[in-house]
C-alpha cells in the first residue's frame, strides 16, 4: 500500500512539473516579441510619391555623410503642368553631428543637385547647350519652431522633366533638427513662392517628423 501511494504521489508530482514547464513555454511562445521604437515619424501624405536612399548617394558620393535620405513627392512634382511641379520635401537623416552649416549646405547641395542633373542628362540624352551650371545659394535665417538652426535659398538646375530643358530656380527651406545620435536635415523644396500653398502642403510634412525614442 505504501509502495503504491508513493508511485501514485510521485507520478503526480511529475504530471505537475510537465504541465507547468509546458505552459511556461507556451506562454514564451505568445508573447510577441517587442519591436525597436522608430527612429522618427515622417508622414507620407496620400497620393505622395516616397524614395528612400542610403549614404552615400550613387549620384553624389562626394558628399561625407553617412545615414538615409527619405523623400516625399507631391503627386504633381514630375509634371511642368502642374503647380506641384518640382515641389517635394525630403529629409538626410544623419548619423552624428556632421558639418551642417551655411557652406556646407550650400556646397552639398550643389554637389547632389550637379550629381542628379547629371545622371538625367545621360538618361534622357540632353544637349549640352540646354545644361546650366547649378547654383546653390543658402542663408542661415531665424530659427523656426523645433529647428536648432533654419536656412533658406535658391538652387538653380536644368530641369530635365520639362521638354524644352529650360533652367529652374528652386526656392528651399532647410530645417536643422538634433535627435540624439543623429541629425535631421529636413529639406522642403518648391519653385514657387513662399506663400504659394504648396509651402502649406510641405508644411504639413514637416511638421509630421518627430524623433523617435
Amino acid at each position: 500500500m505504501k509502495i503504491k501511494l508513493t508511485n501514485y504521489v510521485f507520478s503526480s508530482v511529475l504530471f505537475l512539473f510537465v504541465a507547468i514547464v509546458i505552459s511556461c513555454n507556451d506562454n514564451t511562445q505568445k508573447t510577441p516579441a517587442k519591436k525597436d521604437a522608430a527612429a522618427y515619424e515622417f508622414i507620407v501624405p496620400a497620393g505622395w510619391q516616397e524614395e528612400k536612399i542610403a549614404f552615400p548617394i550613387s549620384f553624389a558620393p562626394q558628399i561625407a555623410y553617412t545615414g538615409v535620405e527619405n523623400l516625399r513627392f507631391m503627386p504633381g512634382w514630375s509634371l511642368t503642368t502642374s503647380e506641384e511641379h518640382w515641389s517635394y520635401i525630403f529629409l538626410w537623416w544623419l548619423d552624428g553631428a556632421p558639418k551642417a552649416d551655411e557652406q556646407a549646405l550650400q556646397e552639398n547641395l550643389k554637389v547632389y543637385y550637379t550629381g542628379l542633373v547629371g545622371r538625367n542628362i545621360k538618361e534622357r540624352i540632353i544637349p549640352a547647350d540646354k545644361v546650366v551650371p547649378v547654383v546653390a545659394k543658402i542663408k542661415q535665417t531665424a530659427s523656426a519652431a523645433g529647428d536648432a538652426e533654419t536656412y533658406s535659398g535658391s538652387i538653380v538646375i536644368t530641369d530635365y522633366l520639362d521638354l524644352q530643358f529650360s533652367p529652374i530656380t528652386l526656392n528651399c527651406m532647410i530645417h536643422k533638427r538634433i535627435c540624439g545620435a543623429h541629425t535631421a536635415l529636413i529639406v522642403e523644396i518648391s519653385p514657387k513662392a513662399f506663400n504659394h500653398k504648396n509651402w502649406s502642403s510641405l508644411n504639413q510634412v514637416l511638421q509630421s517628423f518627430k524623433c523617435g525614442n
